[in-house]
């Protein structure tokens, strides 16, 4: 049997957004193994037939000690497994498994989710992280871009390699069907999804949020994700307009529930969670960004703000809640209408099957 090392950095990531491929995989008699930091999720993946290696890893920054250890296990996973080929999520998984891949000759095949310290302002930074991205790409098999910006970064900085550029990691259309719009209300609910963090623009959010409550604007917003060490929401007490709900398992609903989503993010690939509400026909605020912009056709169904300003968050909203009732409707419907025609994640699936299929003989 033919075997598929899938490197992560987290369950619920792994499974939200990779199981179909993993499935498909599955189904077509791959022998699957998925090595992440063990989380609820992992069971589920183990229940559809994956075997599953612990790997704990800090997502963020950079250790020396702690990413050489990183690398040493990976390639201890590979040597002891032999996988016919690896498939990467996210920095680390990526250059880190691509160096070990091309140590021991496997065939590889990053995804590139987002640039990350790739296109940090700190140029010393910025100079490492692309000298090992080189390393990690310059023998893979092929790469996949979440967007064009992103692939754009890789050719402008020297990259010779194989690609395509993927629509994100789509979204499944069936898991997020078009829901009726929330009736008319005095009072409009807006829905952020995902880790609050002060990269996703969460406290441009903040900001904006606590200038619509002195204005005395009915905006109500609801922050579905887990609360980040860096961010500080001591003071929203009084702002009786903010809500944190902490990490949630019941997305699907909580977009039924709200008039709009929103996304204030400094960089993407490509945003799951608009795609999401996208799909649950919603309509779309997020930042004029790669990986947001792809998604929101500005105006026809949402409207995109400058990153980085709340001034900017706080004007596309209130033009937002300014369009009547039918115009919010039909930009829910333009929602999923975009996805089903660019964005469904059987295209996703395709690709993976076709490349794995190419490379692995």
């Amino acid at each position: 049997m033919k075997k598929i090392l899938l490197l992560s950095n987290h369950h619920a990531y792994t499974y939200n957004f990779r199981k179909e491929v993993i499935q498909s995989l599955l189904d077509d008699g791959y022998n699957v193994t998925v090595v992440a930091p063990y989380g609820d999720k992992i069971e589920l993946l183990k229940d559809m037939g994956c075997d599953y290696v612990d790997l704990p890893l800090d997502r963020r920054g950079m250790n020396l000690k702690k990413d050489i250890q990183l690398m040493y296990r990976y390639y201890k996973i590979v040597r002891r497994l032999k996988p016919n080929i690896v498939l990467s999520y996210t920095i680390k998984p990526n250059i880190y498994g691509g160096i070990v891949s091309r140590l021991t000759n496997t065939p590889f095949i990053p995804n590139v989710t987002g640039l990350g310290s790739a296109a940090n302002s700190n140029k010393v930074i910025s100079k490492l992280i692309l000298f090992l991205y080189k390393i990690a790409f310059q023998k893979s098999a092929h790469v996949f871009f979440q967007n064009e910006q992103n692939r754009d970064f890789f050719l402008g900085n020297g990259f010779n390699i194989k690609y395509d550029v993927l629509p994100g990691s789509g979204v499944n259309l069936t898991e997020y069907r078009l829901t009726p719009y929330p009736i008319e209300s005095n009072t409009y609910e807006i829905l952020y999804v995902g880790r609050v963090m002060k990269e996703k623009g969460v406290n441009e959010l903040f900001d904006a949020a606590k200038i619509l409550y002195n204005k005395g604007i009915p905006v109500h917003f609801k922050l579905a994700g887990f609360l980040d060490g860096e961010i500080d929401a001591s003071n929203l007490a009084k702002y009786t307009n903010i809500k944190l709900l902490g990490p949630r398992d019941d997305v699907p609903t909580l977009i039924e529930k709200a008039h709009a989503v929103i996304l204030p993010s400094y960089h993407e690939g490509m945003s799951n969670a608009l795609l999401e509400a996208a799909a649950s026909g919603r309509p779309l605020l997020a930042s004029n960004i790669a990986g947001c912009k792809e998604i929101v056709d500005d105006g026809k169904n949402g409207f995109l703000f400058e990153a980085k300003s709340a001034k900017s968050i706080v004007e596309k909203i209130e033009k937002f809640l300014s369009t009547s009732y039918p115009e919010k409707v039909k930009m829910g419907y333009e929602s999923r209408t975009k996805v089903e025609e660019e964005f469904d994640r059987s295209i996703i699936v395709n690709s993976y099957l076709n490349k794995i299929t190419e490379v692995v003989k």
